[in-house]
């Protein structure tokens, strides 16, 4: 039997400043580091979203220093790849402990992510587009609204169909 290999966020949490709350920790990892990790990955596609913060003044997206006229659905789709790409792979080392192992394993847990994601990319686009367009809504604030129930939806995906325990 293979012995159990500290990771970074153990370690961290076994420092004294954290003993308190080692316990939690050790309970709740994967669900605290989804939470993280979920976080993390929503912060990317909001960046992503709004690359960068000289669209706030100008009114334009620029990407590498090109002015990009975009509509929020093509800015979503793309701050979408980004998201997810970081997210399978934060997932896949640090979150879920059943993973696939070898080159076609790999590639199909790989494929699985990212048609769940999929899936939740169409939810997220058909809500994105109700608030700004039916409700008005201010772009930040809907993605952010939208991100919430994102993040919700992908635990389940990859909990229940991606990551699960291997045969």
């Amino acid at each position: 039997m293979q012995e159990y290999k500290k990771d970074i966020f153990d370690r961290i949490m076994s420092a004294e400043i954290f003993s308190a709350l080692e316990p939690f920790y050790k309970k709740h990892k994967e669900m605290l580091l989804y939470l993280f990790f979920g976080g993390c990955t929503t912060l990317v596609g909001i960046i992503f979203f709004q690359t960068p913060l000289s669209r706030l003044t100008l009114g334009k997206k620029m990407l590498f220093g090109v002015t990009l006229d975009m509509d929020v659905i093509t800015a979503n789709v793309i701050s979408w790849i980004c998201a997810v790409t970081f997210a399978y792979v934060t997932n896949r080392i640090w979150v879920f402990a059943d993973k696939a192992y070898g080159a076609v394993g790999i590639t199909k847990e790989c494929a699985e992510f990212f048609a769940g994601r999929l899936f939740t990319l169409v939810v997220e686009t058909v809500l994105l587009n109700i608030l700004v367009e039916s409700f008005s809504m201010n772009e930040l604030l809907s993605k952010i609204l939208v991100s919430i129930v994102t993040i919700i939806l992908n635990y389940v995906i990859s909990k229940l169909f991606v990551f699960k325990p291997k045969k």
